[in-house]
């Protein structure tokens, strides 16, 4: 026989989305089981690693996290000289300490963390079922286990559309404080970047699924160009990769019976379509699901729908822009012919036609 347990929240995932939302659900002391497939807190890291300054959507974090400060942006469009936006401001951070000091506030806060546990199922009455065998009852289950999230697809909701990516950390062999994006015909549906991080940097492609196959040569062509150009070591610390969800917002809010379902983070489809960036939205999205979850579990039956006008009023104009501007982009690949420099201004961030109505 299953053993069955009953919380107020149950929490899908521990990633910054995660833990911030566990956190604020059990300082208003609720009851919060929260659950990772993964082993150990914050590993592996699949994540460039940049945090930039946009849009109010600053996030704080222990100085023992940063890094280095970012304080431009050289876009290089294909072998044109490179355009400099000098008022483009961030941070490098560790994102394995980021992870585990947001996880060290949620168990402080009384959120039960525990790694090595699978969502297995989540039946038609809102019961989830763990890898252990365990049947958990909640009021609030919040979803932030990733692109591919299970609590996603119980609601019916999905992220249809993926940017795969492939990075490799190098050594760094002088001080920089930008961050170089490198954009190509070849980099279908993304683009390259070198970000440093004190003496190392993350140098990585992402691209559309159907271009996966050509990661590992792109990757290695901008590694080579940094090589010549004497900026980095032969030596490759480390790969890593993964899945990013560029299809924009979904319904991050349903039941399932009397159990409300919440999305945050890229479960719910917060990335940046274009830039791939999601720390912020993880952050923000994860803190308004628990404040969500804490008045859901009070009997506020307009919970949910509360934390889809705050993630719409946060969120939605950025996203549509940036769902737009790749779509534009992902267009103009499909007719055949590579995307001109214009082309590449008018659907990067970086540049003024990106903003223009």
């Amino acid at each position: 026989m299953k053993h069955s347990h009953s919380v107020d929240v149950l929490v899908v995932g521990l990633g910054p989305a995660g833990s911030c939302a566990s956190a604020r659900a059990a300082q208003a002391g609720l009851s919060v089981l929260s659950i990772d497939r993964r082993q150990t807190p914050g590993e592996p890291v699949q994540c460039a690693e940049f945090v930039p300054a946009l849009f109010g959507q600053e996030i704080k974090t222990a100085p023992a996290v940063r890094q280095q400060p970012i304080t431009q942006m050289i876009t290089f469009v294909e072998n044109q000289q490179p355009d400099t936006r000098t008022d483009f401001r961030g941070q490098m951070i560790d994102r394995g300490d980021f992870d585990r000091e947001l996880l060290n506030d949620a168990r402080n806060k009384g959120a039960d963390c525990r790694f090595g546990l699978i969502l297995r199922h989540i039946d038609a009455d809102g019961t989830a079922l763990l890898s252990s065998g365990e049947q958990v009852c909640s009021k609030v289950v919040i979803g932030a286990d990733g692109p591919r999230s299970i609590v996603g697809r119980a609601i019916g909701q999905f992220n249809g559309h993926l940017v795969e990516t492939r990075q490799m950390t190098v050594p760094l062999l002088k001080p920089y404080f930008g961050t170089d994006i490198f954009l190509n015909a070849e980099l279908v549906g993304g683009y390259g970047w070198m970000f440093p991080k004190g003496d190392l940097a993350n140098i990585g492609v992402g691209v559309t699924t159907a271009a996966r196959g050509n990661l590992k040569p792109l990757v290695e062509s901008i590694r080579q160009r940094l090589l010549v150009e004497g900026r980095i070591g032969e030596e490759i610390i480390r790969h890593t990769g993964g899945e990013i969800p560029v299809g924009g917002m979904l319904n991050a809010y349903s039941r399932l019976e009397d159990v409300h379902v919440l999305l945050a983070g890229d479960a719910a489809g917060l990335t940046n379509p274009v830039t791939g960036a999601g720390i912020p939205a993880a952050v923000i999205s994860g803190e308004l699901a628990g404040e969500a979850a804490v008045s859901a579990v009070s009997g506020r039956s307009d919970a949910g729908e509360d934390y889809l006008d705050e993630l719409l009023g946060v969120f939605g104009a950025s996203l549509e822009r940036a769902l737009n501007r790749r779509r534009d982009i992902l267009c103009i690949h499909s007719e055949g012919h590579g995307p001109k420099t214009e082309d590449f201004r008018r659907t990067w961030i970086a540049y003024p036609e990106y903003w223009a109505a």
